[in-house]
């Protein structure tokens, strides 16, 4: 894993002092207070959002030449808690102020789930994506299924009871059940392959857009944080309720192009699994949570709220890129080799 190439003084700055400084120099400091105080739409900011993957890509599998002990250094913790801020307070903005009703908090996120309007990706793959804007897709999507289940699992020892149980069965499926070759992100990699891309870890972090680290940092704080815990089971319950058609869709999507199911297989295997997954979230895992603590039921919707929007974020930029006639990505896709 190589740290990426900077996209401005911010996430410079901070690529310099991980490889070789001791501690954050002022002039990231400095930086990150410029960028802070500019930044209009921290959500889909490069340098904001490239920045805060680093400081949680530590806590992750590290990079090449930076020492492991930067992973809890008081100064980085610092600046990234800056970062958090900012981009938290985009997303309450983002998903706008939630009324908590007396419903059962599985009625509640359906009633969230129902009410999404953002448009959907899964039916213009299905119907009309071309490879290219599958290889695409899947570079954008490769900066979270190449980890897929980590962001989440860090919530597990904040748990206790049904709730964790119930998480636990979740992401024993996310990790293929045991079967290295059967975890998910392997099943993605094995996708990438197929379409030509390089299937490396963090790879073609350098072609994804800001929109791609959004999403993956915003699980990253959820999971990493013990008082977001409720948010963090609220968006993996909305992942799981959300997925299983649309992977139906994309699976025919992949068809349609003439690929089979060795390349559809991770599709194939969310259509199934995250059909069983969606009572096991919804009833089990949130609805035990709040059962023992009522007062997480806001947080809980606020995560599958942001699990929602950012969906559909991502979606706006790849279809508005394709509609207009032009690359999603920040720059032609690294091929394999």
């Amino acid at each position: 894993m190589q740290l990426p190439k900077p996209r401005g003084p911010l996430s410079a700055g901070l690529c310099t002092d991980l490889l070789g400084g001791s501690s954050i120099s002022a002039t990231t400091t400095a930086a990150a207070d410029a960028l802070l105080a500019e930044v209009t739409d921290p959500l889909t900011d490069d340098d904001l959002q490239l920045s805060l993957a680093i400081c949680y890509e530590l806590h992750y599998r590290g990079f090449d030449g930076v020492a492991d002990s930067w992973e809890w250094d008081p100064e980085l913790l610092r600046l990234r808690a800056l970062l958090e801020q900012r981009h938290t307070a985009a997303l309450r903005e983002l998903t706008g102020a939630l009324t908590v009703t007396d419903e059962p908090v599985d009625q509640q996120l359906a009633a969230l789930i129902a009410a999404d309007d953002g448009p959907s990706l899964s039916r213009y793959l299905a119907k009309s994506g071309t490879v290219e804007e599958w290889r695409e897709y899947l570079t954008l999507r490769s900066v979270y299924h190449l980890k897929e289940g980590d962001p989440h699992t860090f919530a597990i020892p904040r748990l206790s009871g049904r709730a964790k149980a119930a998480m636990v069965e979740i992401q024993a499926d996310e990790y293929g059940g045991g079967s290295a070759e059967r975890m998910h992100s392997q099943l993605f990699a094995g996708m990438m392959r197929d379409l030509g891309l390089d299937t490396g870890y963090g790879a073609l972090w350098d072609d994804a857009p800001a929109v791609a680290f959004t999403s993956v940092n915003t699980m990253s704080l959820f999971g990493l944080h013990r008082g977001l815990r409720g948010a963090c089971l609220g968006h993996l319950a909305a992942v799981e309720m959300t997925s299983s058609e649309p992977s139906r869709r994309y699976s025919s999507g992949l068809r349609r192009l003439g690929f089979d199911e060795g390349t559809s297989v991770f599709y194939d295997e969310h259509v199934e699994a995250d059909a069983v997954h969606e009572q096991i979230a919804a009833v089990d895992m949130c609805g035990s949570l709040v059962a023992e603590d009522p007062s997480l039921t806001a947080d809980v919707l606020f995560g599958a709220q942001c699990s929602l929007a950012l969906d559909g974020l991502t979606a706006v930029h790849l279809l508005g890129a394709w509609e207009s006639g032009r690359s999603a990505l920040r720059q032609e896709p690294a091929l394999a080799a």
